[in-house]
């Protein structure tokens, strides 16, 4: 039987009117997952939609595994 895995998706924007993605602030996504045993599966840039006005933000998602215990 194949490995089965569990899958935690975050989404990442700046801010709520957009800018720059901080490279700081995915790095720190990414050191908090790898403690708890995520390991990094995908990163996808997309338009997340924001809480003010009908527009989006940009952002990514980042899709993180690991083994089922």
């Amino acid at each position: 039987m194949a490995g089965r895995y569990e899958y935690e998706v975050e989404e990442i924007r700046e801010g709520m009117i957009g800018g720059k993605m901080s490279g700081d602030k995915l790095e720190k996504v990414l050191n908090a997952h790898t403690r708890e045993g995520w390991q990094l599966e995908a990163i996808t840039s997309v338009e997340v939609k924001g809480r003010i006005g009908p527009g989006g933000v940009e952002g990514v998602l980042v899709t993180f595994e690991r083994p089922l215990s």
